[in-house]
């Protein structure tokens, strides 16, 4: 049985990630090299935070401002 001649390759792809969200602080401490997947499962609740302050802070009118 030749197992190296069925393996297959993955890429795998590292992303340097910013600990606590703040993408202006490079600070050897607040960064990290994560896996691609570890990355975005680690944003997930700040890209959720974000998702909701955009998507309340433009529900309003474009002349009235936000709605009340």
């Amino acid at each position: 049985m030749d197992v190296l001649g069925r393996a297959r390759q993955t890429r795998v792809v590292l992303a340097a990630a910013h600990r606590n969200h703040d993408t202006a602080d490079n600070a050897d401490a607040n960064l990290a090299a994560f896996y691609q997947r570890c990355h975005m499962i680690h944003d997930r609740p700040e890209h959720r935070r974000r998702r909701w302050r955009t998507l309340l802070g433009a529900l309003g009118d474009l002349f009235g401002g936000p709605y009340t």
